[in-house]
């Protein structure tokens, strides 16, 4: 009889798995990879916004840029760039040394990027209590502020995930293998200094 049970049972279609099935992945792009990427796109847009208030002033309503009487310190931020620029460079590296197995590379690199990015948000901050306006003063004002701190705030989770970065680094846990908690910070830190260099040319230089 109890034969007979299990063959009903199969028939049925009954067997020991329990719960949901496994999800269907449809996408060759790992989970992590993809949700960086859609964070980004919806990123992108974010600055948009900005950008279009921006163009708007400039050239819609023909504005001055920056308002009379302000001045932009062009050279301040252009050191700061360089500053940024050589973070992806160190950034680029660490990634690399992971794939390589070279952990004094990894570690290096991560610490350097690190290192150069929080200079890069303590030079912007110095800045701010320097510039000589406040946020509300005029439009052009508060969409600088609002661009360069939108960034700025970029910056900051950047450097928060390039912390936990360096933490997992030190305590070995990367491989050739497994280095994902690598390379997608390093995809956001890449995107962080692309769009500085497109804020940096459209409000300090043009």
């Amino acid at each position: 009889m109890e034969s007979a049970s299990v063959a009903v049972d199969h028939a049925h279609g009954h067997d020991e798995h329990h719960g949901p099935p496994a999800a269907n992945q449809s996408s060759r792009i790992e989970p992590q990879l993809l949700g960086m990427l859609l964070f980004i796109i919806s990123e992108v847009m974010l600055f948009g916004a900005f950008f279009t208030a921006y163009f708007f002033i400039r050239v819609v309503a023909d504005n001055p840029w920056p308002a009379e009487g302000d001045e932009l310190p062009v050279a301040i931020a252009g050191v700061n760039t360089a500053i940024l620029l050589s973070s992806s460079l160190t950034m680029h590296w660490a990634l690399e040394g992971a794939k390589r197995e070279n952990r004094a590379a990894l570690r290096i690199g991560l610490l350097t990027t690190f290192l150069l990015g929080l200079t890069f948000l303590t030079v912007q901050i110095n800045e701010y209590f320097h510039i000589g306006f406040a946020v509300g003063e005029t439009a052009q004002s508060s969409i600088f502020y609002g661009l360069t701190g939108l960034h700025g705030a970029h910056v900051f989770v950047g450097l928060t995930l390039l912390l936990f970065a360096n933490i997992r680094a030190f305590r070995g846990h990367f491989t050739a293998k497994e280095h994902r908690g690598v390379e997608v910070p390093g995809i956001y830190w890449h995107f962080v200094d692309v769009m500085w260099i497109i804020v940096y040319s459209t409000i300090y230089i043009l």
